[in-house]
C-alpha cells in the first residue's frame, strides 16, 4: 500500500457520530488514524455540514452535495446510488492510485461503471440494502412511501447483483454475508464487525427502575417497534416503560401518553440518552428487520443491564448468547416480569467485556481491514 494512503468515500458526513448510520464510519476513521493510515476522506452531504473534527483524523476531507431531488429518480439505478453521482468525486479519486474504501452501496456508482477497475477497492456493506428496503416497505403504512421502498428494493436487488463480484465486500453481519452468497453468488465477501465508541463495559450491577426502548424514532421501523410494544406488551402491566429517541411522530406521542405507566422522551441529548440507558433495568429492543447490526442493541449491551430482543434483532449478529429472547407478545410479557426483578451481575458484565475486547476490538478490526486493502 503506497505510503499508507487510503481513500474513504462515505454516504454522509460521519460527524457528529449521533446515530447508527455514522457511528461505524467515525470510529473506523479514528482506529485507522491510530494505525498511522493517511486518510483522504470524501463525504456526501445530506443535511449535515462540513466538520472541523474530521480534520484531526484525515490528511484531506472533500465534500460533495447529494442531489436529493426528483431529477435523480431513475428506472435503472437505485435512488440512494444515483443521488450520489458526482464527477468531482471520480476526478479526485483518479488523481492517484491509492486503495479505496467505499462505505455502503450508496457510494458504489463508479464501481458499477468500471471506472475503478484498475484499483484496489473494498465495499463496506452496511446492509443487504435490497432486503432492508423490502422490509421497510412491509412496515410502511403510507402508500407513497411504501411504493418508493418497494421500487427501491427492486432496483437495488438488480444493482447489488450486478456489482457483487466487482470488489471485495465486508459486511457488518454474518447474515448479510449469507444473503450475498446465496442471492448473488458473491465469491469475495467477509464479515467485519462494526466499529464502536466503547472500550469498557459499564453496565451497573444491581437493579434499575424502568424498561427502556430507544432508537431514532423518525425511522419507520423503530416507530413500529415502539408502537408494537405499547399496544401488545405493556398493556397489562404497571412496570414503568420509557421510550426515548429522535423525532417521534405525533401519533407515537399520543399513543405513549395514553398509557399511564409510559413516558416518552423526545430528542434527548446524547448525555441524557446514555443516562437513561445506564439507569434502565431492562432494554426491550424487538426488531422487524433482519439485516445489518443494531447499534442501539450494542449500546445497551455495553452500557446497560438486561437486554430482551426477538430473534430478528440478533440474527447473524453473534449476540444471541448475550441477550434474552422472546418470540411474541406473551413471551415478552412473561420475560419482562421476570427480568425486571432479577439483579444484573458482575459475571454478566465480565461476559460482555470479553465480547467487547475480542469481537468489537476497534484496533484488531482496523488491522484486519487493512489486510484487505494492501
Amino acid at each position: 500500500m503506497s505510503s499508507n494512503h487510503l481513500h474513504i468515500v462515505t454516504h454522509n458526513v460521519p460527524w457528529p457520530a449521533d446515530h447508527g448510520g455514522v457511528t461505524d464510519l467515525f470510529y473506523k476513521l479514528k482506529a485507522l488514524h491510530h494505525l498511522g493510515i493517511k486518510i483522504h476522506l470524501h463525504c456526501f452531504t445530506q443535511g449535515r455540514t462540513p466538520q472541523e473534527e474530521l480534520n484531526k483524523y484525515c490528511v484531506s476531507v472533500n465534500y460533495y452535495p447529494r442531489k436529493n431531488n426528483i431529477s435523480r429518480f431513475s428506472l435503472r439505478l437505485p435512488f440512494i446510488v444515483n443521488s450520489r453521482v458526482n464527477e468531482d468525486l471520480i476526478s479526485d479519486l483518479q488523481k492517484d492510485n491509492y486503495p479505496i474504501l467505499l462505505e455502503g452501496i450508496h457510494t458504489t456508482y463508479y464501481l458499477s461503471t468500471g471506472e475503478l477497475n484498475n484499483r484496489t477497492v473494498v465495499v463496506r456493506l452496511h446492509n443487504a440494502e435490497f432486503e432492508y428496503y423490502r422490509q421497510l416497505a412491509k412496515q410502511e403504512t403510507g402508500l407513497l412511501k411504501k411504493l418508493y421502498f418497494l421500487n427501491e428494493s427492486r432496483l437495488l436487488k438488480k444493482y447489488e447483483k450486478s456489482i457483487a463480484n466487482k470488489a471485495l465486500f465486508l459486511a457488518v453481519s454474518k447474515q448479510d454475508v449469507k444473503i450475498y452468497q446465496l442471492q448473488f453468488k458473491a465469491a469475495a465477501i467477509d464479515h467485519l464487525p462494526v466499529f464502536l465508541p466503547y472500550t469498557l463495559t459499564v453496565g451497573k450491577e444491581g437493579k434499575g427502575c424502568f424498561c427502556l426502548y430507544h432508537g431514532n424514532l423518525a425511522i419507520n421501523e423503530n416507530e413500529q417497534a415502539a408502537a408494537w410494544l405499547l399496544q401488545n406488551v405493556f398493556t397489562k402491566t404497571t412496570i414503568p416503560f420509557v421510550i426515548a429517541g429522535k423525532g417521534p411522530s405525533r401519533k407515537l406521542q399520543r399513543l405513549a401518553h395514553a398509557h399511564p405507566n409510559t413516558c416518552l422522551v423526545a430528542n434527548p441529548t446524547d448525555a441524557a440518552m446514555q443516562d437513561l440507558i445506564a439507569k434502565a433495568q431492562l432494554h426491550v429492543l424487538p426488531s422487524f428487520n433482519t439485516t445489518g447490526v443494531k447499534l442501539k442493541l450494542l449500546n445497551a449491551l455495553f452500557n446497560g443491564r438486561h437486554c430482551l430482543v426477538n430473534p430478528a434483532a440478533v440474527l447473524g449478529s453473534g449476540l444471541e448468547n448475550y441477550c434474552h429472547t422472546a418470540t411474541d407478545a406473551s413471551s415478552f410479557q412473561q420475560k419482562i416480569n421476570v427480568l425486571y426483578e432479577q439483579p444484573f451481575t458482575e459475571q454478566e458484565i465480565q461476559q460482555r467485556q470479553g465480547l467487547l475486547q475480542h469481537e468489537y476490538n476497534n484496533e484488531v478490526n482496523a488491522k484486519k481491514l487493512m489486510t484487505f486493502l494492501q
